[in-house]
This record gives C-alpha cells, structure tokens and sequence, in this order.
C-alpha cells in the first residue's frame, strides 16, 4: 500500500488493502518456500569438463566431473571454470525465486536483496517511507534518527 494517509481516513479500505497485499505476499513466500526445498540447478562448465548442482537456495550441492580432461586442465583455468559455474549456478538459482517474488510495491527487487546488492537502510527506508509520509500528512512526525543523536549531544 503505498498511501497510508488514505487508509488512516479510510480505516476499511486501508485493512482490506492490507490483508489483501499481505495475502499477496503470503503466497509468495510459500512459492518460496517450495522452490527452497524442492528445486535445483544444474550447470555444465563451458568445456563440459564438470557440471555442479545447486539447491533452491542457491547452495552447490553436488560437483560431478566427467571424463579425465579436467585433469588436464592448467590449475588456474580448472579454478576459472569452477569459480564461473558457482557464480552461473547461484544466479540461476536465485532467479527462480526472483521470478516469484519480483519487485515489491516500494520498488525493492528481491534478487538485488539476495544478491547483497541492496543497502539495508535504503531497504528499510524503502518500505517505512510511505507509511511515515502518510504520518506527516495527517500531522504527525515521526523523529528519525538524526534528531536522536542531536537531544543525545544536546543533554
């Protein structure tokens, strides 16, 4: 829900648009939950000298070497070829849960989350944000954490 002034006028509207988006959300995650116990990825190195699989988490699980020619294979170019497929392996692990979660509604893209690839506090702010607004709007401030520091120094 992005505007929380309109269902603190509208109290009925805002709970049935909540539990409609928790309920949204709730299915997501049992998607999830699904694809985590259930699926897996599997990998082939570009040279087929070994495929890897990975869990629903993006977890490897197992290596299986075909052939011999990865013992000929120089150290570091062995090295290359495992470090790229764990990096293939998890991506496409992780994609499958970002196909069900996607982007949420405050813009946050779950496989940018899984990835590390978002900052906690502009996630946090992502999601408070327009609840906090929908503060101001109806006359209520929220202090943020600023404002803490500041009566911290001040006494």
């Amino acid at each position: 829900m992005a505007n929380w002034a309109s269902a603190f006028n509208d109290p009925d509207m805002g709970v049935e648009q909540a539990l409609a988006d928790l309920e949204r959300e709730k299915e997501k995650l049992r998607e999830v939950s699904k694809i985590w116990g259930e699926s897996t990825t599997t990998v082939r190195a570009k040279d087929n000298s070994f495929t890897m699989t990975f869990d629903g988490r993006g977890d490897l699980t197992d290596v299986s070497f075909k052939g011999s020619k990865y013992r000929s294979l120089p150290p570091a170019q062995l090295a290359h070829h495992i470090v790229e497929a764990v990096r293939q392996g998890r991506t496409e692990a992780m994609d499958k849960v970002g196909k069900v979660m996607g982007t949420s509604s405050t813009g946050i893209d779950f496989a940018d989350v899984a990835a590390g690839k978002v900052d906690p506090m502009e996630m946090m702010n992502s999601l408070l944000g327009p609840m906090l607004e929908g503060l101001d709007d109806l006359g209520m401030s929220v202090p943020d954490s600023s404002d803490k520091e500041n009566d911290k120094k001040s006494k």
